[in-house]
């Protein structure tokens, strides 16, 4: 059984989806054991709590420096002795020390194509600002391992999503969390609960 710990920032879509897959039977082999946010007001801390997953606020707020949030942090997601850490729209800056102990354990979920519009300062709707503005006609979501750069670990699945004539950031934003994100996450999960997952150098291959 994959023991898994979800990290948020904000609403929880991300997080609702990887629930309702869990129930679902779409995510099997799988336990979500907690979910921690930077943010004590993340509607995504309810949605845990409702569902019976302890659910804790380590915020950056808390601590007089940024090392001993860091170790905080740590110390929080290794309480729950996870399997897989999900970055499912956590805002913060993840310590590198953290990323070198969950090495192939930590997976992210960003709203493009990688390597389009990725990287520093592309995050929510900036991205899908940034694809407007560039008139790319599709657009999609990745999820993929996380290493020490910004999007750039070993990508596990991509989904592509059509931009469509008098499309918003807004609206962009919400078909790409319903066509892309909220399919790929929780299968992501699945594959690498079911050992379907090998990470080869910068890439991964999915076993059948």
């Amino acid at each position: 059984m994959l023991r898994v710990v979800v990290m948020v920032s904000g609403g929880g879509t991300n997080l609702q989806a990887i629930l309702d897959a869990v129930d679902a039977g779409r995510i099997t082999n799988t336990e979500i054991v907690g979910v921690i946010s930077n943010n004590k007001n993340a509607y995504a801390l309810t949605r845990a709590a409702e569902h019976g997953i302890k659910a804790e606020c380590i915020s950056p707020k808390d601590y007089e420096s940024r090392a001993e949030f860091n170790e905080a942090l740590i110390g929080g997601v290794d309480s729950y002795q996870p399997d897989l850490v999900v970055l499912a729209g956590y805002l913060v800056v993840i310590p590198p020390e953290m990323i070198a102990k969950y090495r192939n354990r930590m997976i992210n979920i960003h709203p493009s194509l990688i390597p389009a519009f990725c990287g520093t300062g592309f995050y929510g709707l900036k991205v899908h600002e940034a694809a407007l503005e560039r008139g790319v006609k599709v657009v999609g979501a990745t999820v993929h391992f996380v290493d020490e750069g910004t999007d750039t670990g070993p990508i596990i699945l991509q989904k592509a999503v059509e931009v469509e004539n008098g499309d918003t950031p807004e609206i962009l934003q919400h078909r790409v969390m319903e066509q892309a994100e909220w399919k790929i996450l929780p299968k992501a999960i699945d594959l690498i609960a079911n050992g379907r997952v090998k990470v080869e150098g910068r890439r991964t291959v999915i076993e059948d």
